[in-house]
């Protein structure tokens, strides 16, 4: 703990006041009194949640973990894939077998039998209809293309000669109408505009332009004036209402609070200030002292601990235990295990014996109801001899065989 006031002289350090150095010890030698048992009591309370989390509850959560994802794993399947595979198999795939039937039945055989037995013969009637239509149109048109071309040369020519000499003459005529129709309207809209266009001039726009320059202006510009004046004495008189609620607040509010703020709580709130510093600096230390001083109480318990139980214990199954297991073993369970075998092997043959009693005497009775069974026949072998060698003639693969 740094228990020292640090000189003012040192770099990287601040001058204190009075009351920090007054504060300072006292606070931290009571905090490190209350802090101790607290702390002890943590780092206890911490190594026994670590050994009953190591030698308790994450065992006992494994075993939990897996015992629930197989509950949940057969509550899921229950749900969600068995009702699933019993309807594909015991509803979807018979309903489908039977509609895959029906259309079979239905639709494709008569579909077949139709195409088969009715459309194929029409078909093939109508194509050699078609064939017979085809050759004799194809000899009578044959006779018959110059005439059609001739009268198709005499109504060309006829056309042509109506285009020209009727249709023409005509068009040219009605085009010339139209244009001499055009100029006409054009003269008398061009006339009917700049008479209306000069009685709108002398009509509405030069008596507006009298009426605003010598009557409009005028007005506005004595209103704008009035209503200027009249703004700068409303504005003066708001501005003198301001000014007076302006400083009889700051008389009545803002220089009693300033001076409550400046020569009260300020001078309060860094006495409080430096007084939670030292509290928490205080605690701190205290908490990292009473750490050492847990880890020392903590080691010393251990080390009592394993001085009182764990070596006398150890020296107990070492120097005791360890013989006396030894020669139990050597003298004890080593006979009584090969007595044991023995008398197992024992066990083995004599069960092993009657069991082949046993199947001698169901043979025998066997024999004895139904007589002795057939000898089975020999099978001729396409395999050689072991004398011969097989030879391009003798092999006995599948396709080779007589």
């Amino acid at each position: 703990m740094d228990l020292e006031k640090p000189s003012p002289g040192r770099p990287g350090t601040q001058a204190e006041g009075c009351l920090a150095v007054a504060i300072r010890i006292p606070v931290r030698i009571v905090v490190l009194v209350l802090v101790v048992p607290v702390r002890m009591v943590w780092d206890a309370l911490v190594v026994g949640g670590r050994f009953l989390r190591d030698t308790l509850l994450r065992p006992v959560g494994r075993a939990l973990g897996r015992a629930l994802g197989r509950a949940l794993g057969w509550v899921a399947r229950a749900l969600f894939v068995w009702p699933w595979v019993a309807l594909w198999r015991y509803v979807v795939r018979p309903v489908g077998t039977a509609l895959a039937w029906l259309g079979r039945v239905l639709l494709v055989v008569p579909a077949v039998w139709f195409h088969r037995t009715v459309l194929t013969p029409l078909g093939h009637a109508i194509a050699w209809a078609a064939r017979g239509i085809g050759a004799g149109l194809a000899l009578l048109f044959t006779g018959s293309a110059a005439v059609v071309v001739r009268i198709a040369g005499v109504v060309v020519t006829v056309l042509d000669q109506v285009y020209v000499r009727l249709l023409t003459p005509i068009g040219r005529a009605v085009a010339r109408l139209l244009r001499g129709t055009g100029r006409v309207l054009a003269a008398i809209g061009a006339g009917a505009y700049a008479v209306v266009a000069w009685l709108a001039r002398y009509l509405l726009v030069v008596p507006a332009r009298w009426l605003h320059t010598w009557v409009l202006t005028p007005v506005g510009r004595a209103i704008v004036l009035l209503a200027e004046g009249v703004a700068r004495i409303v504005g003066m008189i708001f501005m003198g209402i301001g000014l007076a609620l302006y400083w009889t607040a700051r008389v009545l509010l803002v220089l009693p609070a300033l001076a409550v703020w400046r020569w009260i709580l300020v001078p309060v709130g860094r006495a409080l200030a430096v007084v939670a510093r030292e509290v928490g600096e205080a605690l701190g230390h205290a908490w990292r002292v009473a750490g050492h001083i847990s880890l020392a109480v903590g080691r010393f318990l251990a080390r009592l601990l394993r001085w009182t139980f764990v070596e006398p214990a150890c020296w107990a199954y070492r120097t005791v235990l360890t013989p006396v297991g030894h020669t139990v073993r050597d003298l004890v369970l080593k006979p009584a295990a090969e007595v044991a075998r023995g008398i197992g092997r024992a066990t083995r043959q004599a069960l092993d014996a009657a069991r082949d009693g046993a199947r001698q005497a169901r043979a025998d009775f066997r024999r004895m109801l139904f007589g002795a069974p057939p000898e089975p026949e020999p099978v001729a072998r396409r395999e050689p001899a072991a004398g011969e060698t097989r030879t391009l003639g003798s092999s006995t693969t599948a396709l080779m065989k007589d």
